[in-house]
């Protein structure tokens, strides 16, 4: 199973990913995990990654796709994966679904997690106070400021995938103000029980 989950920064993409690889044992496909290893592993585009993350630029499209590429590659992601941050923009939707189809593979589902944006602002806060609450490091992108720019560009660059996947008939919406087990019930509920 080959699965994109889509939606604003605060959706519950990731967590919900969580949910996902424990039931159903395939990965998690996250960029900024991906580049990490890649960079660790010293592949040779981990190694360009390197090189323009060195310098402070933002890793281009190119280098994200050869990521993936390579990633998918990997003996885990022979039964499926999910992809978490990624695609981003259109350009890189279309290079996913060039990398499938080179590998006779193809996207088995793309869920949006539907969420109301004014409501994703005080999850942001209130997941930051838990964690000051908690002793634990606040994420950076936990300030309202740095969030709201998140979502701005969210809605600049990756909501337009939601009308790409909807006119390929692939694009499922589940409900991301419900619970968490609500949120993982309706995903489950558009997913098959096994995989293979």
């Amino acid at each position: 199973m080959r699965l994109i989950l889509l939606g604003p920064p605060g959706a519950g993409k990731g967590t919900q990913a969580q949910r996902l690889v424990s039931k159903y044992g395939i990965p998690q496909l996250s960029t900024g995990d991906m580049l990490r290893a890649a960079v660790a592993a010293q592949t040779p585009v981990g190694q360009k990654a390197k090189a323009v993350m060195d310098a402070g630029e933002l890793v281009s499209d190119a280098i994200v796709n050869a990521i993936v590429a390579e990633r998918i590659d990997q003996p885990d992601c022979a039964r499926g994966f999910i992809l978490d941050g990624y695609p981003r923009t259109l350009a890189q939707a279309d290079a996913v679904e060039a990398m499938l189809k080179e590998r006779g593979q193809k996207l088995d589902s793309v869920i949006e997690l539907v969420v109301d944006d004014g409501a994703l602002v005080g999850r942001i806060v209130r997941r930051a106070e838990e964690a000051k609450a908690a002793g634990q490091p606040v994420r950076k992108d936990d300030n309202p400021e740095v969030f709201e720019e998140r979502l701005r560009e969210y809605y600049k660059k990756t909501a337009p995938l939601i009308g790409y996947y909807h006119a390929k008939g692939m694009l499922r919406g589940v409900d991301g103000m419900a619970s968490m087990d609500e949120v993982t019930a309706q995903i489950e509920a558009l997913l098959p029980e096994t995989v293979g």
